[in-house]
């Protein structure tokens, strides 16, 4: 390993925005030297406190992340976050709309804020989200709020990656809170009903509660909150119930179960994109995938058959 990766590590544990910044953009490019230097980094990591916030696109959770930051430095915490945005049809990039609403904590130095885009990756994280958070846990950082893009039921992946859930809906939304009762609803530890001020906030109140009694995991306590983000109400409330549910998992063993299975899914991810890179790298010279893709088109050969001789011919078995 060389000096200029030990110290590039060194920097980012230093508290170097500067050099967490290189670290989190050469990670989402996947540079090798960037992985080496998250290996040093990952000792230093597992004190941040991760909350995920999530729901449907314009139910306000960037306005609420906002109201979130101010509360937490307001207690002298420093914060990380990693807002999702689309990828930009024009250059690949993220979209930073995130960034703009979240301006007045720019010149803070006591957060820093990475748009990230999600280059097609489902689920609403973007491939390298779990990187950022590392890297963002290792520089310092006391709370780490992710933002997901706000597409539906797909954003379930943020479970995995955070340690509390914070689900944001808004009144009025009627037949769309149907929709989202088998997704983001089952992973929510927390729910914000934002833009409480509006008409029909006790209706979806009910609703939510008759969810939440018909979730197959009853001993996840869930605490409903009304906030109008806008104009600052209920954040307060909000940011309390984040430290209580924190307070919750590092006194009961389900915050250890939780831990597990964030392990869990981040190696299976890592291993699933190192399993496909090896096979892409070992078939690339014979044209890759398409000449199965051309027989699956015809259906000269099953896509069943056809994965299990790509297994055989890239890993020397059957996936049996």
């Amino acid at each position: 390993m060389t000096d200029h990766i030990r110290q590039r590590a060194q920097r980012v544990l230093d508290g170097d925005v500067l050099a967490a910044a290189r670290l989190i953009r050469d990670l989402d490019d996947q540079l090798p030297d960037a992985v080496e230097t998250l290996k040093i980094l990952y000792p230093h990591t597992g004190h941040a406190h991760v909350v995920g916030l999530t729901g449907n696109p314009g139910a306000g959770k960037s306005t609420v992340a906002d109201g979130l930051i101010t509360w937490e430095r307001a207690l002298g915490r420093t914060v990380g976050v990693v807002a999702i945005d689309p990828t930009s049809p024009f250059s690949g990039g993220a979209i930073l709309g995130d960034r703009i609403r979240m301006q007045r904590h720019a010149t803070d130095p006591g957060v820093f804020i990475r748009s990230m885009a999600t280059r097609g990756h489902l689920g609403g994280l973007s491939r390298s989200a779990a990187d950022a958070i590392m890297v963002m846990d290792a520089m310092g950082m006391d709370v780490v709020l992710v933002e997901t893009v706000g597409v539906g039921q797909d954003e379930v992946d943020v479970v995995s990656t955070a340690h509390t859930s914070v689900v944001v809906v808004v009144p009025g939304l009627g037949d769309e809170i149907q929709a989202i009762k088998a997704g983001i609803l089952e992973i929510a530890d927390i729910l914000v009903v934002n833009k409480a001020d509006r008409e029909g906030v006790e209706r979806t109140l009910a609703d939510l509660n008759l969810m939440l009694d018909l979730r197959s995991d009853h001993d996840r306590t869930v605490e409903i909150l009304k906030t109008v983000a806008t104009r600052n109400v209920g954040i307060a409330e909000l940011g309390e119930a984040v430290d209580a549910h924190r307070k919750r998992l590092e006194s009961h063993p389900e915050g250890w179960r939780r831990a597990l299975g964030r392990a869990e899914v981040r190696l299976a991810e890592l291993l699933r994109v190192r399993m496909m890179n090896e096979v892409f790298a070992r078939l690339g010279p014979q044209g890759g995938l398409s000449s199965y893709s051309e027989s699956i088109a015809r259906r000269e050969k099953d896509p069943y058959t056809a994965a299990e001789e790509v297994v055989s011919q890239v890993f020397g078995g059957t996936s049996d």
